[in-house]
């Protein structure tokens, strides 16, 4: 190796021995967990579909059904039967469908990424009797279509290109427009930006249960403020891309739901109240057995939350159910059709969140999951049964287990989940829900994933073990992780864990690192394999460091409505409050936590924290590394920032109170701050403002900018590994590692 090829030394031998495990980490990837499918439930509810790779030097990827009982392997589709010409490769399954008779294959390949999740490319169809592979589109430019499903008979196949749906017959190749004015401003079948990243709405249309009509979202953007984002490294001259984005208190787009005939004609359009900027329709679907449609309507606070049932033909609509909050609800996702032609709900009318059935005549719900509890996801119904499957965790909001309940709402929940068993548990239930495909893990133990029959959670296989990463990561999980609650005052305990650096000797003083987030979105003190992020956490431990996290309130604990919502209208003081007292208490708690050297860091909602953390609590925090943060909440869109605090109209103080660049004098540690230029979602211009409003204040700080990196800073050859190794030289620099013996007691004189 040349002197030029000699890896640089830090000065700081511990610092070296972090970025080569950060190196592991994120550049050579030695850690990556192991996952299990693409896989598909076949609708027989005996088998599953998967992806494996095929045989021999061709490549390629075969579809292979399992048995549930047996384990009865057969190949349904060769991946010599995906290549699209003579000579060429077999199609790479970016992603795959089955017709409803089992006997058409649709498959997505050739993918380019549009936005973080926005994803268009091309559509093949295979005939799995005859062998025949068609690509579809007709002269549509490779990688442009998005979203293709098929038809309820399986002869068609509906997609979206430039914002308008299209559908082609299968049988002789014609192409159908079933809209005609996509454009720029007017987005049919998809969904404008805010929708896609709030509310997951990307796939945005809906064949209906006979085949002859398409439900789908309308979107016009007109009006609507433009964002640009700027490229200066790619060209001699700077790249504007410019896109719609509503900003908190500004227009939004006008969202309408539309229905039409799949072989064209003029829409019918769902006659729903209020102002098409001023409502959302999150969720839309079709009624099987009416025809008719039911959608989620809420409005522009995200306060109130109306079920309507809709006459496709007439577009007139009526109310079936009408739920409340004074502060903000959440979309529902579980809904779906329970046998007595009543819908599943879910609600926190009566201080959990809990599963309801509610009657499509408007009389009152059912409970379905009474106690004191969250119900955290509704997993899969037994029909023939009678019995509910969701996940919970009553008593331990740090992890998570599977129940069932009755369906006539008798008697009390029971735990599926082994009462042995401990850390997170996911179930993906096959249609009749007497199987599932489950994956468990610890913040210690990376992810095992098997086959288990309901409701005796008998193990049937298991489907991917990760056992060399479990062997490759157990060395570095001693010391084990420590789960703890702390008394911050008021009554109120949160929930925490702390990972101790190696050797750790309580005699002496270490410095403590908190990792935050904190906001309604997500909830970090969780007993789950957190991957990259979790090894991070780990590299610095060993490096002599006590790294340590907590929930607030107004996170997204299963601790009840009150713990979530008590921050409504005011997202950042109570946080940054409740994050500083849990520190104080232990550094009075634990004596080898050292007060001389705290700091904190995150990301997101979490580099926004760890502002307001440094700038209101200046003798706690010594140093801090703000990732991709948003300084000010007013810059943020629309859904998100007003679901929790309102319209800066009407809440200018709250807003103000929560931007922690209003609170920028208070810096006197060592701040990092860090974006990515090409952020779409947290833009970098919030950055920006900071670091104007700290010049003018005179205060020292450090700033990065990944050029056009999105707000997951991840884009571009060694960009991960770049990041971590600056979070962690940074900390190093500035906030020493290792433990150091407490100063002896001052002997006393006479």
């Amino acid at each position: 190796m040349s002197a030029a090829e000699t890896p640089q030394k830090s000065a700081d031998p511990r610092l070296d021995a972090v970025n080569a495990k950060l190196e592991r980490i994120f550049a050579k990837k030695e850690f990556e967990v192991k996952k299990f499918g693409p896989y598909r439930w076949n609708d027989d509810g005996r088998s599953y579909s998967t992806l494996e790779d095929a045989p021999g030097a061709g490549g390629g990827k075969d579809i292979v059904r399992y048995d549930l009982a047996t384990g009865n392997r057969r190949v349904l589709v060769a991946a010599s039967a995906l290549v699209g010409a003579p000579g060429s490769k077999p199609l790479a399954i970016e992603d795959y469908y089955w017709s409803k008779d089992g006997k058409r294959l649709l498959v997505f390949t050739n993918t380019k990424r549009v936005w973080r999740r926005e994803t268009r490319g091309d559509y093949w169809v295979l005939v799995v009797g005859t062998g025949t592979l068609k690509k579809l589109g007709g002269d549509a430019a490779p990688s442009s279509l998005m979203f293709a499903k098929f038809s309820p008979d399986g002869g068609r196949v509906a997609y979206v290109r430039a914002n308008d749906i299209w559908v082609e017959d299968l049988a002789d190749g014609r192409i159908n427009r079933v809209t005609a004015d996509g454009s720029t401003t007017i987005i049919n079948g998809t969904s404008d930006w805010v929708y896609e990243e709030e509310f997951g709405v990307r796939d945005g249309f809906r064949w209906s249960p006979d085949g002859r009509s398409i439900a789908y979202w309308r979107f016009d953007k007109s009006g609507v403020g433009e964002f640009s984002l700027i490229d200066d490294t790619d060209t001699t001259y700077p790249v504007v891309t410019k896109y719609d984005y509503p900003t908190a208190g500004t227009t939004n787009s006008a969202v309408r739901i539309q229905v039409s005939p799949a072989s064209g004609g003029p829409a019918v359009g769902i006659a729903l109240p209020g102002h098409p900027r001023d409502y959302y329709v999150p969720r839309m679907e079709w009624v099987e057995d009416t025809g008719e449609l039911v959608l989620q309507h809420m409005n522009r606070l995200q306060n109130s939350n109306d079920v309507y049932l809709a006459d496709p033909k007439t577009g007139q609509v009526r109310r079936m159910l009408h739920d409340e909050d004074k502060a903000w609800l959440d979309v529902v996702d579980a809904w779906r059709w329970l046998p007595g032609k009543e819908l599943l709900w879910e609600s926190e009318q009566h201080g959990w969140r809990h599963a309801y059935a509610a009657p499509r005549d408007a009389t009152p719900m059912r409970l379905l999951t009474p106690g004191d509890f969250d119900v955290v996801k509704i997993e899969g119904v037994d029909e023939k049964a009678g019995f509910l499957y969701f996940l919970a965790s009553p008593g331990d909001a740090t992890r998570r287990y599977l129940y069932r309940a009755r369906l006539d709402g008798k008697g009390s929940a029971v735990r599926v989940t082994p009462a042995s068993a401990t850390g997170t548990h996911e179930y993906d239930l096959s249609p009749d829900a007497h199987y599932a495909i489950h994956t468990f893990s610890t913040i210690d133990r990376p992810p095992v994933v098997d086959l288990v029959k309901l409701p005796s959670h008998e193990v049937v296989r298991v489907l991917e073990d990760n056992k060399a990463l479990a062997a490759a990561v157990a060395p570095l999980m001693n010391p084990p992780t420590e789960f703890f609650a702390v008394d911050v005052g008021d009554g109120v305990r949160l929930d925490g864990w702390m990972i101790r650096p190696p050797g750790f000797d309580p005699s002496k003083k270490y410095p403590l690192l908190m990792y935050v987030y904190g906001e309604p979105a997500g909830a970090e003190v969780v007993d789950r394999w957190w991957g990259d992020r979790g090894l991070f956490h780990r590299a610095l431990a060993e490096a002599g460091y006590v790294v340590g996290c907590v929930d607030n309130q107004g996170t997204p604990a299963p601790k009840g409505r009150e713990w979530r919502k008590i921050v409504y209208g005011a997202v950042g003081p109570l946080a940054s409050k409740q994050q500083t007292a849990a520190v104080r208490a232990l550094l009075a708690e634990r004596p080898y936590l050292d007060a001389d050297r705290v700091a904190s860091w995150g990301w997101s909602g979490g580099g926004s924290m760890t502002l307001n953390l440094l700038f209101r609590s200046p003798d706690v925090y010594k140093v801090g590394m703000a990732v991709a943060p948003v300084p000010d909440q007013t810059l943020y869109d629309t859904i998100y920032q007003e679901r929790y605090m309102g319209l800066p109209q009407q809440n200018a103080d709250g807003y103000k109170n929560g931007s922690p660049i209003h609170f920028a004098e208070g810096l006197q540690g060592r701040l990092l701050l860090v974006h990515g230029s090409g952020d779409d979602n947290v833009h970098f211009q919030g950055s920006e403002r900071l670091v104007n409003r700290m010049i003018a204040l005179g205060k020292p700080f450090t700033f990065m900018d990944y050029p056009n990196r999105t707000h997951a800073i991840r884009e571009g050859d060694g960009t991960s590994l770049h990041l971590h190794e600056l979070l962690a030289r940074y900390l190093v620099e500035n906030l020493p590692p290792g433990p150091r013996r407490p100063a002896p007691a001052a002997t006393p004189t006479h």
